[in-house]
């Protein structure tokens, strides 16, 4: 991270679980450059990767990655009852308490975020599309609260960038 702050554990075990997962900040960061640098010429993979850590650090967001992460551990243990377990193992389209997670950290900063988020869900560019793969394992909240991370940090982006305009 370029700020030096201590994390508190649940900011420690939000990230430590998403690089146990296979996701690095890195991964998020392209996304961000992938949403924004069509409307930012000069954006530098810098900015993308601390506006990331920024998102990483809001207790919500924080709050939404743990729960989804737990659920898709559970999950891939066979830990969670039935119907549930199916559910969520398969990902089904009906099934969109993902997508409320997810918007619990899309909403972070403004309505922008659900338009970039809606977008990035759609396109699945990047590490989208390997937690997308079902044969990875299970990955049904991973997905889109990684992506909401991103549309998050290029909601934040983008409002830092109009008010130096």
């Amino acid at each position: 991270m370029s700020e030096n702050r201590s994390m508190d554990p649940i900011e420690l075990k939000a990230r430590n679980w998403l690089e146990e997962r296979g996701v690095a900040i890195q991964d998020i960061a392209d996304l961000v450059y992938y949403l924004q640098s069509k409307y930012h010429p000069d954006l530098q993979m810098e900015d993308c990767i601390e506006n990331v850590n920024r998102v990483l650090s809001k207790r919500e967001v924080q709050n939404a990655i743990i729960t989804g992460i737990q659920l898709d551990v559970l999950a891939e243990k066979n830990l969670l009852e039935e119907p549930l377990l199916s559910v969520i193992k398969a990902d089904e389209g009906l099934y969109g308490v993902d997508e409320v997670l997810a918007f619990s950290i899309v909403n972070v900063y403004g309505s922008i975020g659900f338009t970039n988020y809606g977008y990035i869900d759609k396109k699945k560019p990047g590490i989208l599309e390997r937690l997308n793969d079902k044969s990875a394992g299970c990955h049904t909240f991973l997905d889109d609260l990684v992506g909401a991370v991103a549309a998050a940090a290029s909601s934040r982006l983008a409002h830092r960038a109009a008010n130096t305009e």
